[in-house]
């Protein structure tokens, strides 16, 4: 563990585990479905034909090395990866889903900091909301969430704003670059002034946990 190899060497180990393996459990546990994201797996499986104990001792089985632990829906509803899942008698629903250690707090739009770095941060959530297909309750819940915790006072847009234009232009110009430290708007006014050349500015902030754990 810590080596950068980690990841790709146990990327391949679990893709032979699962060649070698997994179609055999899938026809014996009647398996319908089985997706896994680094090492957290989903599986679908018939009840009728199978159950989850059955099928986990199936599992630890392959391996001396190996050792899995199954978590069970529950009322309905299971948790994988950053969403749960909802079964109703007629589909699944999807919502975003946060572990309760989970404060969801990043740089609130009140916050002394660029306006480029608000947005950044929270551009990953709202390209979140706009790409899982959220029922419109789950989705006003969702974007209530954002609002709220990081104090935005944006309007999100139904779709992921189209990138194209603005990537092909990156490849086929190149320019300088300058950083400044942002301390408030007197930045803003001199930086402007740069709006006009082939310069670009990015902006960094001094209040990193190296500098604010530093004995003055």
């Amino acid at each position: 563990m810590g080596a950068p190899s980690s990841g790709l060497i146990a990327e391949f180990f679990l893709q032979h585990t699962e060649n070698t393996h997994l179609v055999h459990l899938s026809h014996k546990q009647r398996i319908i479905d089985y997706f896994r994201y680094v090492d957290d797996i989903l599986l679908i499986f018939d009840p009728n034909h199978s159950g989850i104990q059955s099928i986990l001792t199936d599992f630890n089985a392959l391996h001396l090395n190996l050792h899995f632990t199954a978590e069970i829906e529950r009322d309905n509803t299971i948790n994988y990866l950053d969403i749960s899942i909802h079964k109703t008698p007629h589909e699944l629903r999807a919502s975003i889903y946060r572990k309760l250690t989970f404060t969801d707090s990043i740089i609130p739009y009140t916050s002394n900091h660029p306006t480029q770095h608000k947005y950044a941060a929270v551009r990953f959530l709202y390209n979140r909301l706009n790409s899982y297909g959220l029922q419109e309750q789950e989705y006003t819940q969702e974007l209530n969430v954002i609002l709220h915790n990081n104090s935005f006072l944006i309007t999100p847009q139904k779709q992921p704003p189209n990138n194209t234009t603005r990537q092909q232009s990156t490849q086929t110009s190149r320019h300088k670059w300058a950083t400044f430290t942002y301390i408030g708007k007197e930045t803003l006014y001199i930086t402007n002034e740069f709006k006009h050349t082939d310069l670009k500015i990015a902006f960094q902030m001094n209040n990193t946990i190296e500098n604010l754990l530093k004995q003055r």
